[in-house]
């Protein structure tokens, strides 16, 4: 990461300061990989629209929020009224160090000297070891400290962040065998097993509770 790029992450982070355009960042990453109206935030905050709107497009200024537009009728043509303002949280992650540090960089040249090198099994050895460190009595929350977003429905937990996201992309049978060991030693011994389930919007590893019946 350049110093300029440091900077830029900064001021990025920095429109996070606000308490309700916090919030309302949380709402639109709380939705996964589906787009969230102005209306949805303001409900969920008890706020006037219009206030929920200004904080949306102050995220959309500082980089963190994108802006798509959408029928939500499933009405189209003349009589459909005007296509209503979405948001999803923005592709690209920012960090801030304080002076700048180059840790990303590091871990991509690490992974890439574990894929040359043929490490692979022994980073996954590792990782269920960490993750056996700190068991998951509670899947759910050890998952949302360690920044996963999970989403528990009917016996099954859906991770809507991956906190590896840039390296999974550039290294994805490392990355992805990687958090599968990680999160598979979380939940060793418990009702829960961690399988690999890529999708598009989210983490590619789910959780299914174990039916002992």
């Amino acid at each position: 990461m350049t110093t300029s790029e440091n900077w830029d992450d900064l001021a990025a982070v920095t429109a996070l300061s606000d308490g309700v355009r916090r919030s309302a960042y949380r709402v639109v990453a709380d939705g996964g990989p589906e787009p969230v109206g102005r209306d949805e935030v303001a409900e969920t905050l008890g706020v006037g629209r219009t206030l929920a709107a200004f904080h949306l497009d102050k995220l959309v200024d500082a980089g963190l929020l994108e802006v798509s537009y959408a029928r939500r009728t499933g009405r189209s043509g003349p009589g459909a009224g005007r296509p209503a303002k979405l948001y999803q949280v923005a592709r690209w992650e920012h960090s801030v160090s304080v002076p700048p540090r180059a840790y990303r960089s590091a871990a991509e040249m690490l992974a890439e000297a574990v894929e040359r090198g043929g490490a692979d099994q022994a980073l996954f050895d590792v990782a269920r070891e960490q993750g056996r460190e700190r068991p998951a009595g509670d899947p759910a929350a050890a998952l949302a400290e360690r920044g996963y977003s999970p989403v528990a429905e009917d016996g099954r937990i859906e991770l809507r962040n991956c906190p590896f996201h840039r390296l999974a992309e550039q290294f994805p049978p490392l990355i992805c065998g990687m958090n599968l060991a990680l999160i598979d030693g979380m939940v060793a011994g418990s009702e829960w097993t961690a399988r690999m389930d890529p999708a598009p919007g989210r983490c590619c590893v789910t959780l299914s509770k174990n039916n002992f019946d």
